[in-house]
């Protein structure tokens, strides 16, 4: 037990000071598991451009259940056999494989890069680029969003990606290493890239999108306590206010989890999230969280991010006492 405490926690470490490097010969495992999505998708559904009434509903939930189960069945499988092959050379370098992979799992620093890539040029007056970087990391039309929208759009895929990029993946590694880390890695992905709700995806990524949603239900709910102990610990961030807009803000969501981050953050801010948003020409209204208090800056951002660090803080805090006094 000892020994996987430790590998996390180096994994945490990791990732605060190298995030996902961009070198040329390490090729990112997310990338690996998007191209195999990619490829399976195309000999599964080709015609996905077509809806599920062409073939019946269940017929297309099934190419969807295979995908989505040679996905994680792959990443676990591959990510076992490379954390057993390097411990059979030294328990050294199987324990230093596992501490990477797991590292590669969680988005700290990389959650961090993404929203001060939009902070900055929204603090140096240049909207247009603040546009651009915000449309990498959201799938709403951004192209006329303001300053208090494109720091909505920045603050919720934080909040959000904190179950998603931190505590479900070290949740994860806990109970079984980089396997189990890399398999809710690979689920995620699979989200992110069929888990849409339209005539190509409802029922071909329906799998994908309903088993993301059970591995995050617990890890979601985690967060929005360490988020109100953050806010706690916090001058300036009002904790009462996180812990009770997710009692009244959260399930309103349409996602089960997601509300939960979000709402907390909106609280503890004193801001407003949720509202209309632009996708592909239709407008889609998001159920509102939080109470507009005051207007939204670009400061919200920053502010996120160091929630964000605030819950790596306290998860690495607890990990150390656990290796001190357990």
């Amino acid at each position: 037990m000892s020994e996987t405490l430790t590998m996390v926690l180096a994994a945490i470490v990791i990732d605060w000071m190298l995030g996902d490097p961009s070198w040329r010969w390490l090729t990112h495992p997310v990338i690996w598991i998007g191209r195999w999505i990619s490829a399976v998708e195309r000999r599964l559904w080709p015609d996905g451009a077509q809806s599920a009434d062409a073939h019946g509903m269940w017929a297309v939930r099934w190419r969807g259940i295979v995908l989505a189960a040679s996905t994680v069945g792959l990443a676990f499988g591959a990510m076992y056999f490379i954390v057993w092959a390097a411990s059979q050379v030294h328990p050294w370098l199987g324990y230093a494989v596992n501490t990477w992979f797991i590292s590669t799992t969680i988005a700290i620093k990389g959650l961090k890069d993404a929203a001060m890539a939009v902070y900055r040029p929204l603090a140096e007056g240049r909207l247009d680029e603040a546009r651009k970087y915000v449309g990498y990391i959201v799938g709403r039309d951004t192209t006329r969003l303001d300053e208090p929208e494109i720091t909505r759009a920045t603050v919720e895929t934080v909040a959000e990606n904190i179950v998603d990029g931190v505590v479900s993946p070290i949740l994860f590694a806990l109970l079984g290493g980089a396997p189990l880390a890399m398999l809710y890695r690979a689920a995620n992905t699979l989200d992110s890239m069929v888990g849409y709700k339209n005539d190509k995806y409802l029922h071909f990524g329906w799998a994908s999108a309903r088993f993301d949603d059970v591995l995050n239900w617990i890890p979601a709910r985690l967060t929005g306590g360490l988020l109100v102990l953050v806010a706690l610990a916090s001058p300036g961030l009002n904790a009462v206010s996180a812990a009770k807009a997710v009692l009244k803000f959260a399930r309103l969501h349409p996602s089960p989890n997601s509300g939960i981050p979000e709402s907390a953050v909106a609280g503890a801010l004193g801001i407003e999230l949720g509202g209309v948003n632009v996708y592909h020409g239709r407008t889609s209204e998001r159920a509102r969280m939080g109470w507009p208090l005051r207007e939204r800056t670009r400061e919200d951002i920053k502010r996120t991010v160091r929630m964000l660090y605030g819950v790596s803080y306290v998860i690495a805090g607890g990990l150390l006492c656990a290796l001190l006094f357990v």
